[in-house]
């Protein structure tokens, strides 16, 4: 079966990409300064380790066969992923912008048990059920509401019934958590979309009959979240 409304022609960067993001992923200096571990993790105050093994504890090295990565990250994610999977096993990457499918290509090395692809998170190309598992890392703060329904939909499109969405992202931090007030003041001015996740749970951008399970997990005074969202029957918009 082939993906529902699958553009035919590489997909063109996202206008709110370039308008809001294009000092983080899109400028050459920009990928030179963030591809630091050590950034990385002072960027998310310590956690960053904690979080990408948490994310990837989701994964079966026995099971998993299929593993979609959705959007490039920053430090050794997508590294860790590949050494946990099964030597038969195969990890897909997509990404909308070429130059962080060119970053990843350097770090991972000659692995040829990963394809890296140029698609849009929001309309993927892949056939509906493929992936066991399909991991979205930070992702989901940095797209407007209609981009990120489409993401989530387009993620559960493409696992199959039964298989796994893990998604590990901001979440909003309990009243009293020392960090609340400036982590508000930098998310508004420079991730203006991050601050949704605070204010909504991610269920409100879900489609409707997607999924038939949801748990949620929640760490570092309530600053970060994981879920793990069991793929119903894929449901086309």
């Amino acid at each position: 079966m082939k993906p529902c409304c699958a553009p035919e022609s590489p997909p063109a960067i996202p206008d709110y990409l370039q308008e809001v993001y294009w000092w983080a992923y899109l400028h050459p200096n920009a990928v030179r300064l963030f591809e630091r571990e050590w950034l990385v993790n002072l960027i998310l105050w310590g956690n960053f380790g904690r979080l990408r093994d948490a994310a990837l504890a989701e994964i079966d090295p026995a099971d998993e066969l299929q593993v979609l990565q959705v959007a490039c990250v920053y430090g050794d994610f997508t590294q860790r992923l590949a050494a946990r999977l099964a030597p038969s096993a195969r990890l897909d990457v997509v990404d909308v912008a070429p130059i962080q499918l060119a970053n990843l290509h350097r770090k991972l090395g000659s692995d040829r048990r990963v394809r890296l692809h140029h698609q849009d998170a929001s309309a993927l190309r892949f056939a509906d059920g493929r992936f066991d598992t399909t991991l979205l890392f930070f992702l989901l703060h940095e797209q407007p509401a209609d981009v990120r329904r489409a993401t989530l939909a387009e993620a559960l499109r493409v696992t199959r019934p039964g298989g796994k969405v893990v998604i590990v992202d901001y979440h909003g931090p309990h009243p009293a958590h020392p960090l609340r007030y400036p982590m508000r003041g930098i998310l508004s001015r420079l991730e203006p979309f991050a601050l949704e996740l605070w204010q909504q749970p991610v269920e409100d951008f879900l489609p409707a009959g997607g999924y038939t399970a949801i748990t949620r997990t929640t760490s570092f005074g309530g600053l970060y979240q994981k879920l793990v969202i069991t793929a119903g029957t894929p449901v086309c918009p």
